[in-house]
């Protein structure tokens, strides 16, 4: 709904008798004002609510609820219920003897009558009535009987700082009784008149509106706060073109006309109102109705409301009826003697003046139907206008040039083209409007005369904002001796300049001024362009000399770099000599001297200079050697050899150091490292240098010559010795008594003697850098034939003592299998190693105290099978 800055919304709703008896075809608001309220600061109004129902639809007629919401919070302020005054039956009584099938027209009219005192508040406020069902079946509203409808109006608050709240709106007529055949040519009434303020009133068409809460805006209650959404439309409709595209409204007149739409039945229109004054938009009301579209046709004779002229003395004519009966036309020109049986013909008028044009058409049965309008003649009209001023920063003027031969220009809306602003538009002769930012704006002024003519003129108005122009430097420092050049630096032509103060300073009107000021002092340039202006300053400071000092005297280390910062205010500065510099014109160059060298600088302020010079020491870097890498093997230890040139040095890391303090010292490292000596020097060069050397780590070598065993007499038994390193090159066994070749890894032992009760055998295997590792087996000698023995009992009490319960196998080569189970049949524990044996375990619990019951079988050097199962004791 339309909005006014600041508002106050005043809200009538229909009570529950009214929404479900029968629907508001449409209606308006008016209000007048009466004066100052009965307290202070307060003003009297009377509100007149009218309000359209159709004849035909029964029921009775309720009261309209009255809510006032505040605009800009929405808040509620009060509510009083309204009931209604005055009835009226409005019946079209007469229709054209030409039109076919006329239809019945009849509204009631309730007026509801209610005078209140507001306060005078700055916002305003919006008057509205609702009522939660419209009629169903609505051709232009997609809804239909879902939606609700607000009618509504508005009271003036304080607009741009005038106090609008004495206005008393716009006044309708009651003229919706026209008939509007569906494909055919209508006219039809929506003006109203404002007797009492003389305000300009103009007419658009605009949404229809919807209640808050359409499925429950039924109670007896305050109705739903705003604000109101717009009806939704059905495809070829909107608010803006409510009847469709053939449809429009003079937005001067009010009266819609044009061709009705080929569907009938009811269509919602709403026509907002907007009040002006001395262009200002000051309030808005809305009426709105729904109109039906019939299925009639009307011979009919139709003419525009008028004819105007105004740039030659021809027009041309038509009937604006479409109907397709008519059989004969009558056109009299308003001048003796000047007729026309033509459809559509053309006349040239002698003179100027007003005349009437009169339209006679029948049809083949002797329907006759006349019509007429007014005619005006009056060529020499061109509406023009001029504008004075192009800066944003000022009101731009705007003059009516229109030219008028005849009658006088009394009409004028002008549009600045500045959609944005709350003072776009006016309806004075000569307005001036002052625009918000630089820009291209389009103006336009539709413009009329007292003889009826009317017209548009649009220009392009070029808005300028302030110069565009840059100052490169904005503070500076020069020597009292000298002159500085100052500079504005722009883009843009016809840029003129001024600076002050008039103190040492020539050229003052250019964009290049000298100046030579003896103290510090601020010029200010004032820019001036198409009416706008800009400014902008520059300090210029002032020294009687400068002085330029340095860090003192340095030492660097050769081939690194320092940079030379001098103190000072010179702007302007150069090194000598330039050798191992970066740059010898820059205030900080680096400086990386190979010998040491004494820098000079001459800095200069324009003509004020400095010189001063520092002395850098260039000493070469410490040396540090740390030697060769080497190799060595696990467990051993090698001396390290390392040099140096310089005062002190360090070794890290120092962890498996047996002699620290010393350039050469032994290590022991059990891993592979890297040691770095590190050098400094007290007298030359003081950054540390370091070397490394990296000592690499043989692993350590684990031989595996498998588990101890037992054999019997004179049985060969195959032994095989494992290692980690895969780049083993020798084994050796010892003693090598009864072994097949002591020199492999994979020798047979064969034991004949019966003396002996067993044997140890060492192997040791070497890798190609010569380091080494050991590993023993025991091997047990029975004078028995080939057995497995098995023990009766065992305790696994951790004493390292009997913890382990397995089968001890005498000449037997594998194992097949080694079972335990307890008194229940369950397996506790299986395996086919030789060497392993059952924990007293199960399912990481301890087995109770018990008897358990083994088998085992494997198999001898020779081949034979050996089985055995028994039973055995865990003891705890």
């Amino acid at each position: 709904m339309p909005r006014v800055a600041g508002s106050l919304i005043l809200l009538l709703t229909f009570s529950p008798i009214l929404v479900f008896a029968a629907h508001v075809k449409g209606g308006y608001i008016q209000y007048k004002y009466n004066g100052a309220g009965s307290s202070s600061g307060t003003s009297n109004y009377t509100i007149t609510v009218t309000v359209f129902f159709s004849c035909t639809v029964q029921g009775p007629r309720g009261s309209v609820y009255l809510g006032v919401f505040n605009a800009s919070t929405h808040s509620l302020v009060t509510s009083q219920s309204l009931a209604n005054t005055t009835a009226t039956t409005v019946t079209k009584q007469y229709f054209s003897p030409c039109m076919s099938d006329p239809p019945t027209i009849c509204y009631e009219i309730y007026t509801y009558v209610y005078t209140v005192d507001l306060a005078d508040i700055s916002a305003g406020y919006i008057l509205a009535v609702q009522d939660a069902y419209r009629t169903d079946g609505i051709v232009n509203i997609s809804s239909s009987g879902s939606d609700g409808i607000t009618i509504n109006a508005i009271i003036p608050g304080t607009i741009s700082g005038t106090d609008y709240h004495t206005n008393s709106s716009p006044s309708f007529a009651f003229n919706d009784t026209a008939i509007i055949c569906y494909n055919g040519h209508f006219s039809y009434p929506f003006s109203a008149t404002d007797p009492i303020d003389g305000d300009s009133l103009s007419y658009a068409f605009g949404n229809g509106l919807n209640v808050t809460n359409p499925s429950g805006q039924t109670s007896s209650t305050a109705p739903g706060s705003p604000p109101y959404t717009s009806l939704t439309y059905t495809s070829g409709y909107s608010g803006t073109a409510p009847l469709g595209s053939g449809v429009t409204i003079d937005p001067v007149s009010g009266l819609i006309s044009g061709t009705a739409p080929s569907t009938t039945g009811e269509y919602v229109v709403a026509v907002y109102v907007k009040e002006w004054r001395k262009g200002v938009l000051i309030d808005s009301i809305k009426k709105e109705l729904q109109i039906y579209v019939y299925s009639c046709s009307l011979t009919a004779a139709s003419l525009n409301t008028s004819y105007v002229n105004c740039d030659n003395y021809t027009l041309s004519f038509q009937n604006e009826s479409t109907a397709s009966t008519i059989t004969s036309y009558l056109w009299n020109f308003g001048v003796a003697g000047a007729t026309s049986t033509l459809a559509t013909p053309s006349y040239t008028y002698a003179d100027t003046g007003t005349y009437t044009l009169t339209l006679t058409v029948s049809n083949s049965s002797g329907c006759t139907d006349t019509t007429s309008a007014p005619v005006r003649v009056y060529p020499g009209f061109t509406p023009a206008f001029t504008t004075n001023g192009v800066c944003y920063q000022s009101p731009v003027k705007f003059t009516d040039e229109t030219y008028a031969r005849y009658g006088t220009v009394d009409n004028w809306a002008w549009s600045f083209g500045e959609s944005s602003s709350s003072t776009n538009a006016s309806t004075v002769q000569n307005p001036s409007h002052q625009y918000a930012a630089a820009g291209t704006y389009t103006a336009t002024l539709t413009v009329g005369t007292s003889k009826g003519c009317s017209g548009t003129a649009s220009k392009s108005v070029t808005v300028y904002g302030q110069p565009d122009f840059i100052l490169p430097f904005t503070d500076t420092l020069i020597c009292t001796i000298d002159t500085l050049r100052l500079k504005a630096i722009s883009n843009s032509a016809g840029i003129t300049y001024s600076w002050t103060p008039n103190y040492n300073i020539m050229y003052t009107a250019t964009d290049t001024p000298l100046v030579w000021p003896k103290d510090t002092t601020v010029y200010t340039v004032t820019a001036t362009q198409n009416g706008c202006v800009g400014t902008g300053t520059i300090t210029v400071n002032t020294l009687n000399y400068i002085t330029v000092t340095l860090t003192p005297d340095t030492t660097i280390c050769q081939t690194d770099s320092i940079t030379l910062s001098p103190v000072s205010y010179g702007l302007q500065f150069n090194w000598s000599p330039g050798t191992g510099l970066s740059d010898s014109l820059i205030k900080d160059p680096k400086a990386a001297p190979l010998v040491s060298t004494t820098y000079t600088v001459v800095a200069n302020l324009g003509k004020c200079a400095a010189t001063t010079s520092t002395y850098i020491k260039v000493v070469p870097y410490p040396k540090a050697e740390a030697g060769n890498d080497t190799t060595i093997c696990y467990g051993s230890e090698i001396t390290l050899q390392g040099a140096m040139t310089g005062a002190y040095y360090t070794w890290t890391p120092t962890g498996d150091f047996l002699r620290q303090k010393t350039l050469t010292p032994a290590v022991n490292p059990l891993v592979t490292t890297d040691y770095i000596l590190t050098v400094t020097d007290t007298l030359g060069c003081p950054k540390p240098v370091s070397d490394s050397v990296l000592v690499t780590v043989i692993s350590k070598v684990i031989v595996n010559p498998g588990n101890d065993t037992a054999v019997v007499v004179g049985e060969a038994l195959q032994l095989q010795a494992t290692s980690t390193d895969s780049a083993l090159v020798s084994f050796s066994w010892n003693p090598a008594d009864w072994l097949s070749n002591a020199a492999i890894a994979d020798p047979i032992a064969t034991i004949t003697s019966s003396s002996v009760d067993s044997v140890v055998y060492v192997v040791t295997a070497t890798t190609p850098q010569g380091c080494s590792g050991s590993g023993k087996i025991r091997v047990l000698v029975y004078k028995t034939l080939p057995d497995i023995f098995m023990p009766n009992a065992f305790t696994p009490n951790g004493d390292g003592k009997n913890d382990v319960y397995r089968p001890i196998l005498a000449g037997i080569s594998s194992l097949d299998y080694f079972r335990i189970f307890n008194r229940w049949g369950q397996e506790v524990f299986a395996t086919t190693q030789n060497g392993k044996g059952w924990d007293g375990m199960l399912g990481g619990h301890r087995e109770e105290a018990g008897t358990f019951v083994y088998m085992v079988q494997g198999k001898d050097y020779m081949g034979k099978v050996h089985t055995k199962k028994g039973t055995f004791i865990l003891v705890r």
